[in-house]
């Protein structure tokens, strides 16, 4: 008898095809390469579609927030991931990340840094490129908006002090947030990082706009200046 990952998915138990088993069990009993080869459809002339995404998982650790940073060219190394296929896993993923970042935004009071860290994560995790973000809030501490203020690495050049107060005080803010990412994986602040809170708490203070926190994030992890009494 064949193996089962010889098997086209048709030839398989019914209980045991992904989409029937999504039918009769519910998404939950379903693994995470079964959910992506039902977004796939097929796999190749060697593998079914779980097995195909079994490897494509295993490639990247098994860990979504991974292959959530894929591109298509980081899919065409297996054989029956086209840019259609890879695109529509893409797709999903990004799905799956506006709909963590819509829960997210849910929460708009900010109590402490890890609800800062919590509603900039999913806009921030996968980027491959710093970006920095302000975060504005009213005196009871609810979030009026966030802004993106740069893209490209963190320093006084690229973040205009300026421009930061500027939009605090368009949108009303008594409080303000600084936010930015680190894509290297390592939230430790660089000594850009350090001088350009100074220069904005500095210039903050001045306007009597309160900078609560600048938070760095990174996939998993993150630093919060108030927290380590850097602020």
């Amino acid at each position: 008898m064949m193996e089962r990952d010889k098997l086209n998915i048709s030839q398989w138990a019914l209980e045991d095809r992904p989409r029937e088993k999504m039918m009769l069990k519910g998404a939950e009993a379903l693994s995470d390469a079964e959910l992506l080869a039902i977004l796939i459809g097929s796999g190749n002339t060697d593998e079914s579609a779980v097995g195909l995404m079994q490897r494509v998982l295993a490639a990247c650790d098994n860990n979504l927030n991974n292959l959530a940073k894929w591109e298509v060219h980081d899919f065409k190394h297996f054989k029956g991931m086209g840019p259609a296929k890879s695109i529509t896993v893409m797709a999903a993923l990004e799905l799956g990340k506006r709909r963590k970042l819509q829960e997210s935004s849910e929460r708009q009071t900010i109590h402490a840094s890890t609800d800062i860290y919590h509603l900039f994560h999913p806009l921030l995790c996968d980027l491959p490129t710093e970006e920095f973000w302000i975060l504005l809030l009213n005196q009871a501490a609810r979030v009026i908006a966030k802004v993106r203020i740069s893209r490209g690495g963190i320093n006084q050049t690229a973040v205009d002090v300026r421009e930061v107060l500027r939009e605090a005080l368009l949108q009303r803010a008594t409080q303000i947030a600084l936010v930015h990412n680190h894509p290297s994986g390592n939230p430790r602040p660089s000594n850009d990082d350090i001088r350009l809170t100074q220069h904005i708490a500095k210039g903050a203070e001045l306007m009597n706009i309160r900078l609560i926190d600048h938070i760095i994030v990174c996939d998993g992890a993150f630093y919060s200046f108030n927290d380590e009494g850097r602020l």
